[in-house]
């Protein structure tokens, strides 16, 4: 994929990975659209980097899903690259009785939206000479974390999604990429921590994107960054050692 010249719509795009890809593509020369539900870190990102132009969005909702891809066609047709990184994740115990409020959250975040976004988009993207879809899952879509079950089940079927996705758009412009974290020093999971500031741990930003960007670049449709690469070869294994 060029990562040059682009115009790129990055869901959840206003902290950790997601404001790290927008960083990093736009020093590279693209035009970066970001979304998130946030209204304070939008700005925050807008006062940082004028350049980039952002939406209030909840990805979650689908009239906001909507709404969000008509605005996107009518004011920026140009763009060509989406990325799907807006996730939740719940620490939810699935062997006692759930709350459906929190199941659906993470479902709606990480499954349902940005299969619903690519879907909205693939008809304006097929329309470009090159065009992608990114989609961001995690190493924990090969060997869960039992105590986040859910969460590493939206991921599971993120990848097998995007395997699909790739299969059925492979005679278009559309690239389908998946890039598979491994635990990324991020707010994300900030929920199920005491301290809400505190973040996730794990490898820097920085260092994540060293590796995606090399996919990304390559056109290595599968990339697993770090220790994702371990969760990907070795999965039961590594779940039993994970979840002892």
């Amino acid at each position: 994929m060029k990562t040059t010249g682009n115009t790129i719509l990055i869901t959840g795009g206003s902290s950790g990975i997601g404001l790290g890809f927008a960083e990093e593509f736009l020093r590279l020369g693209n035009k970066i659209i970001v979304c998130a539900r946030w209204e304070d870190r939008l700005n925050k990102v807008k006062a940082e980097h004028p350049e980039m132009i952002i939406r209030k969005c909840d990805v979650s909702v689908e009239k906001e899903r909507e709404e969000l891809f008509n605005w996107i066609k009518a004011n920026h047709p140009e763009t060509n690259v989406l990325i799907n990184n807006a996730g939740v994740q719940l620490g939810t115990d699935i062997s006692q009785p759930l709350d459906m409020k929190r199941v659906n959250a993470e479902i709606g975040t990480n499954i349902v939206a940005p299969l619903h976004l690519s879907s909205l988009f693939i008809p304006l993207l097929k329309t470009k000479s090159e065009s992608a879809i990114i989609n961001i899952t995690s190493g924990l879509a090969f060997a869960p974390l039992a105590f986040m079950g859910i969460y590493c089940a939206t991921k599971a079927a993120m990848h097998s999604l995007t395997m699909s996705l790739r299969h059925k758009l492979k005679s278009t412009s559309i690239k389908v990429f998946e890039i598979a974290p491994p635990a990324v020093d991020t707010n994300l999971g900030h929920d199920r921590r005491d301290d809400k500031t505190q973040s996730h741990g794990g490898i820097s930003v920085a260092e994540f994107l060293k590796e995606a960007m090399a996919g990304i670049t390559g056109d290595v449709y599968e990339t697993c960054v770090g220790q994702a690469k371990g969760l990907r070869m070795k999965r039961e294994e590594v779940f039993n050692t994970m979840n002892k």
